[in-house]
Formats: C-alpha cells, sequence, structure tokens
C-alpha cells in the first residue's frame, strides 16, 4: 500500500471510549488516565497489526538498530499520552505542563510584522500543543488547515472541550479554502498547516526520508508559493511527564517556483523540510505519529 493511502485505515477512537478517557482525565486526574492508557496502549499492540508493523519498520530506521516489541509498546503508549494531554490543553489546564520554547523570538517577530505566514508542522509530536497555548494564552492570530473527514469521532469530541480554538479551522478541500486562506494571511493571521500526510489532491513529491524514498505533499509548497508567504517551522515535541519543548525555525521568505523546472523547486523545498522533520525525528524518535505504511 502506498503511503498516500493513510486516509483509507479506519478512525479507532470510538465515540464512547473517547468520553470514558475525557470523564476519567477530567474527574479522574491526569495520573488516573494515564494508568488507563497502559491497558489501551497493549490492546493496540496486540491487535493493531498493521499499527505494530508500521511503528516497528519506523523504529527500525530511525534508531539504526533492532525495534522490539518494548519499544514499539513506549512509542504507542507516548501517542497516547499526547491524545489525553490534549485534553486538558483545551481546557486550559496549562498549569499542569511544562513548555520550553526555542526560536520563539522568529514567531513573535512575525506576529509583530502584521504579515501572515504558513506555520508549517507535522505529526511528529503534538500540535496542539502550540494551538491551545497560542490561542488561549498568547492571542496568537492562528488559523489551522486541517483535514477533519477521516478523524471525525476525535474531532467531534476535542471541538467539545473548546469552541474557540475549534473555531480557528479551515477545513481542506473545500471549494473556500484557498479563499480564506487568502484572507486570513492578509488579516495578519498564522496558517497551521502540516506537511508529512500526502492528501487526496494526488499532488505529491518524492523525498528521501530515513534512508529511503517517500512520498511527501507538495501542497504545502504550492500554498506558500501562491500565496507569496513566508514559511516558518514548527516542531511540538513531547518529552515525558508534564514536559513540551516547542521548536520554531525559519524556512524560507518567499517561496518562488520556476515555470521551467517547477516540480525540481518543489522536490528541493519539500527535501528541505523533510530533513529538518528526520532531525527532529532522531531527537525524539518516539513522537512520530503517523501510523501507516509509510515508505512505498
Amino acid at each position: 500500500m502506498r503511503a498516500h493511502r493513510w486516509a483509507d485505515f479506519p478512525e479507532r477512537g470510538t465515540p464512547v471510549l473517547l468520553r470514558l478517557i475525557g470523564w476519567i482525565g477530567i474527574y479522574g486526574g491526569r495520573w488516573a488516565a494515564r494508568l488507563l492508557l497502559y491497558p489501551i496502549t497493549l490492546y493496540f499492540l496486540i491487535c493493531g497489526n498493521v499499527i505494530r508493523r508500521v511503528s516497528h519498520q519506523y523504529l527500525q530506521r530511525v534508531c539504526g538498530r533492532a525495534a522490539h516489541w518494548w519499544h514499539v509498546f513506549r512509542h504507542l503508549y507516548c501517542f497516547a499520552a499526547t491524545i489525553l494531554d490534549r485534553v486538558y490543553l483545551l481546557k486550559g489546564e496549562f498549569e499542569r505542563f511544562d513548555v520550553t520554547f526555542y526560536g520563539k523570538e522568529i514567531l513573535h517577530q512575525q506576529v509583530e510584522n502584521g504579515k501572515g505566514c504558513i506555520l508549517l508542522g507535522s505529526h511528529l509530536g503534538s500540535f496542539e500543543v502550540l494551538r491551545a497555548l497560542g490561542v488561549t494564552q498568547q492571542d496568537l492570530p492562528l488559523k489551522v488547515l486541517m483535514n477533519i473527514a477521516h478523524n471525525e469521532n476525535i474531532t467531534l469530541f476535542f471541538d467539545a472541550l473548546n469552541e474557540r480554538i475549534a473555531g480557528t479551522v479551515i477545513v481542506l478541500d473545500r471549494p473556500d479554502t484557498l479563499l480564506k486562506v487568502k484572507e486570513s494571511l492578509d488579516a495578519g493571521f498564522l496558517i497551521g498547516m502540516l506537511g508529512d500526510r500526502a492528501s487526496s489532491d494526488g499532488r505529491t513529491t518524492q523525498c528521501q526520508f530515513l534512508g529511503a524514498p517517500a512520498t511527501f505533499p507538495a501542497g504545502p509548497i504550492l500554498l506558500a508559493a501562491t500565496m507569496h508567504c513566508p514559511v516558518i517551522l514548527f516542531f511540538g515535541l513531547y518529552r515525558g511527564g508534564n514536559h513540551y519543548e516547542i521548536h520554531f525555525e525559519h524556512f524560507a521568505e518567499r517561496i518562488i517556483l520556476n515555470r521551467d523546472h517547477r516540480a525540481g523547486d518543489i522536490n528541493h523545498w519539500m527535501q528541505h523540510y523533510v530533513e529538518r522533520l528526520e532531525h527532529y525525528a532522531r531527537l525524539a524518535p518516539y513522537n512520530w505519529f503517523n501510523f501507516y505504511p509509510f515508505w512505498d
């Protein structure tokens, strides 16, 4: 199965299970909910054949050594922990967390000049830690490009926790998506999007990632080139316990695609992004949350 077919994988979270975890997390406390994550993680380790296999494949690539079942368990648990933490982040309980920022001045300078930009992230770590902190604590002008169809249950569950943050979403693949992005950029908004899953439009490019070719979307580069806006990279890494690190990097002031070698330019920019993604994946290997066959 090719990497761009990630959307074919069914959503795992059911409304009942999500509400149960949310209820325990809110009323039982974070420690009780984190204990509950152990049997849930064990269930997916035993029953999630595809998830277990692709986690094992990824961990061998990123660590450069044999991966065992306990490494896969840790990987799945790390993912579950960041999902649970979204409950507290969306409810504004930031005192539970220790968040360290790196390169924060890059983002603040962009906001201060009043010009919009693309904030390009990934499924490495947690985008929600920036989204929640930025919107509710620092009043960042932030909107997020998001595919809400594939993970409808979990999207509806988390949207109900904080309607203000839910209102920052610009839905992908709709007739007015580009218009809303353009209007938001002109108004000085940061447009958050993730660059490591190919979308349904079929526009992709092949990049070298962790020693092998993999399919990445061309969309982020095409959007930035169309909108003539700067691009800032973002990585929100979960470092265990209650600690997160948020990293910002300047990526491009403006992306220009030459008509005569457009495909090559797209590949050049995406490969640059992938190299930074690989850097942070090696820095925090258990933060990679693309649980589908990624390499072609």
